[in-house]
């Protein structure tokens, strides 16, 4: 449960109190950005844009899945955080590997849809937590902060329309579910990931692991 954080006093000792009996919330973050979005707002005076945003997020099914857990919108970027115990009660996406199916398949069906005109292409980057905390600054509202929500932000810098971003704990989560299933790494979903790239992101004080999956 999301818990509240307001307190009037600087050197409050229920602040102290509340911080220092903070449980980590492990989980996936995910944060998905429409593309041309912005561009299309300049280029129509009739505001069609809405539509489109509309209608692609309403055709993003892991939003509609977990509504309560789209916790971050800016522009028409939006986050998504799912904690683990929530994946694994889920009907339709009860593991890492099943999560990423249905992403990857949105972004390919939006890729290649014939009615380009009601729909914006997407950018996705995924990132496996375990230092994020539910939190949040304003009354009423459910978020989650800590040092895995900034990297998965910095993670979108490596998006494109045609690949999904995820970081190198995610991809080993995976995998994982492949093996389970008993499934083969070179048929299943992942046959066309990447290499582990490393990149130093801003702010962040250690070398980040990530893999790109292509969509075809």
């Amino acid at each position: 449960m999301v818990k509240y954080v307001n307190f009037r006093n600087p050197k409050s000792a229920e602040m102290q109190t509340l911080i220092d009996n903070l449980e980590p919330v492990p989980g996936v973050c995910i944060f998905i950005d429409l593309i041309n979005s912005t561009a299309d707002k300049y280029k129509d005076n009739k505001n069609t844009w809405i539509k489109k945003v509309n209608n692609t997020f309403n055709f993003i099914s892991v939003l509609n899945q977990f509504p309560n857990y789209v916790v971050k919108g800016i522009g028409d970027e939006m986050m998504l955080y799912l904690p683990d115990s929530e994946l694994v009660k889920n009907n339709a996406f009860s593991n890492y590997l099943s999560l990423l199916g249905e992403i990857y398949a949105t972004v390919d069906t939006l890729i290649n849809h014939p009615l380009k005109e009601l729909f914006y292409e997407c950018k996705v980057g995924i990132h496996y937590c375990t230092d994020v905390y539910n939190i949040s600054f304003f009354e009423g509202a459910n978020d989650y902060y800590g040092k895995d929500i900034d990297s998965s932000a910095r993670l979108m810098s490596k998006a494109r329309g045609d690949r999904i971003v995820m970081c190198e704990a995610f991809c080993n989560k995976v995998m994982q579910d492949i093996k389970n299933s008993g499934q083969e790494t070179e048929k299943s979903i992942m046959a066309n990931i990447s290499k582990t790239y490393i990149e130093d992101f801003k702010g962040v004080p250690k070398p980040f692991e990530y893999r790109v999956l292509e969509i075809e």
